[in-house]
């Protein structure tokens, strides 16, 4: 029996954080041998909110390249990128005849996202979830990668399959794979530099609330040092009334690669003074690989441009079997 299928993706909307990083990719990274793996940029998704078209695509090349240094190796791992293939646009829109608007109209990140853009919500943000069951389904999916914030999409896209495969299959016969969410470890959610009870966000317009991967080692230490603490002296785990001070503990752990009770144990009677130059000089330290890397591959363009290319192959492939499947069992006529 083969690797099981995994498939998840980043959106191009402003650089990669540690959030992104610590909390998905490095996951990712360190359990792609264990499956065959699906990356790809999901710029479909990044105009679901205004975006700049003029930094489009610059931003999807640079994701991919950061996923190479983050360490996604392309022996395990296909690197693509969603709209060159057009199955995904295609699927969505046959998945959306099926899928009741009220399924939709419940999503939690739905509702936050419109709140903040008032009246300018657009179709696109409400079918989002949509969208992203067709990018897992596409590829038969085994198991999708996702904080717990995420399942409820997972529920959905098996409820769309099931819906799928009720009204167009047979039980012998399933026309898409139902998958599962492959919940990330705990301790990697990593919160923002201003408030310690919201994640770190991309979309945040505070740049000094995430440190990104690509930021230099002067930025790393000025948003550091700027980051909201607490007066009390001496640093802990778990207190529920200082959870800055949980949150920049759990990232030198992260970052440090050291168990939670030694942090503890080297910590524990330090300063703010004390501690925040530590994590300063850590941080620089854990992303310089990854810079150094990142600066490698996009001065190759041609190599990118030949791992993505290669991708798409073999994504398009699959997803094209898997569009036909749901063609077919819907009723269409082949092309001529």
């Amino acid at each position: 029996m083969g690797k099981q299928r995994v498939l998840s993706g980043v959106q191009p909307t402003g650089n990669l954080h540690l959030g992104n990083y610590l909390g998905a990719i490095r996951n990712w990274v360190d359990r792609q041998h264990e499956y065959e793996n699906y990356f790809c940029v999901v710029d479909l998704h990044a105009i679901t909110v205004p975006h700049d078209p003029t930094t489009l695509a610059n931003d999807t090349y640079a994701i991919a390249a950061l996923y190479l240094a983050c360490g996604i190796e392309l022996d395990d791992s296909h690197i693509f990128i969603q709209s060159h293939i057009s199955a995904h646009s295609e699927l969505t829109w046959l998945l959306n005849c099926i899928t009741p608007v009220n399924w939709l109209q419940g999503m939690i990140q739905f509702k936050e996202k419109a709140v903040k853009q008032g009246e300018n919500v657009g179709t696109g943000l409400l079918d989002y979830p949509v969208l992203m069951a067709a990018d897992i389904l596409l590829y038969d999916a085994d198991k999708v990668p996702v904080g717990e914030d995420q399942k409820q999409h997972i529920e959905l896209t098996r409820d769309i399959a099931i819906r799928i495969n009720h009204q167009f299959g047979n039980p012998d016969s399933p026309i898409l794979k139902l998958p599962d969410p492959l919940i990330q470890k705990s301790g990697a959610r990593v919160m923002s530099l201003t408030d310690g009870t919201s994640k770190m966000s991309k979309s945040d317009p505070s740049e000094m609330s995430r440190i990104n991967l690509l930021d230099p080692p002067d930025a790393i230490a000025k948003k550091i040092k700027r980051c909201k603490t607490d007066p009390v002296r001496g640093l802990e785990f778990d207190n529920p009334d200082r959870p800055e001070c949980h949150n920049l503990l759990t990232l030198y752990q992260l970052l440090s690669g050291k168990t939670k009770e030694a942090v503890q144990s080297e910590c524990g009677d330090m300063g703010w003074g004390q501690f925040k130059p530590l994590l300063t000089e850590t941080a620089i330290a854990a992303l310089k690989p990854i810079q150094d890397k990142y600066n490698d591959i996009q001065s190759d363009r041609a190599y990118l441009e030949s791992v993505l290319r290669q991708g798409r192959e073999n994504a398009e492939a699959i997803a094209n079997a898997t569009l036909d499947r749901v063609k077919s069992a819907m009723g269409f006529s082949k092309p001529l």
